[in-house]
């Protein structure tokens, strides 16, 4: 059955092309930041390792969101790691940095989706997608302020 929600097609697809890209930082954010909930160590361990637990299940969430709206817009949702890491900005952590490094690299990670989901909100609002708009507003006030917080937790902050 066809999709008449006065979003025309190719805006639709362009939306969800975008969506994906979030969707791809999202995830793969996710999985750093799950990575270093298990392996960070030092003086701040409980802090960080309680406030990343914090931040990978919000992303849990978030991911299963994005990937809904893609849907509603009529286009298949990536799902693999092949199709994350072709869509995705942030940088896979092959190693287990210190503590500090750690945050640094989520700072980075979490201001990459705020950019990633920034460029969309261009084309949702173009296209008069708004619950497309409000999911990508949500996102990027919790990215910012995600960043902001670890951000705050540096010692050149």
């Amino acid at each position: 059955m066809s999709i008449n929600i006065g979003i025309e097609e190719k805006d639709r697809k362009a939306i969800a092309g975008g969506l994906s890209k979030v969707l791809a930082d999202s995830y793969t954010l996710y999985l750093k930041t799950h990575n270093y909930h298990w392996n960070v160590t030092g003086p701040m361990f409980n802090t960080l390792h309680l406030m990343f637990e914090e931040q990978y299940t919000e992303l849990a969430t978030a991911v299963d969101e994005i990937a809904e709206r893609i849907r509603a817009l009529g286009v298949h949702a990536p799902g693999s790691y092949k199709a994350f890491s072709g869509l995705t900005e942030i940088e896979e952590e092959t190693e287990v940095p210190s503590a500090e490094e750690m945050i640094r690299q989520l700072v980075i990670g979490q201001e990459t989706v705020v950019r990633t989901a920034r460029d969309v909100f261009r084309i949702a609002e173009q296209a008069n997608d708004e619950p497309t708009a409000d999911l990508l507003t949500q996102r990027m006030q919790i990215h910012e302020k995600n960043a902001w917080m670890l951000r705050s937790m540096l010692n050149d902050s």
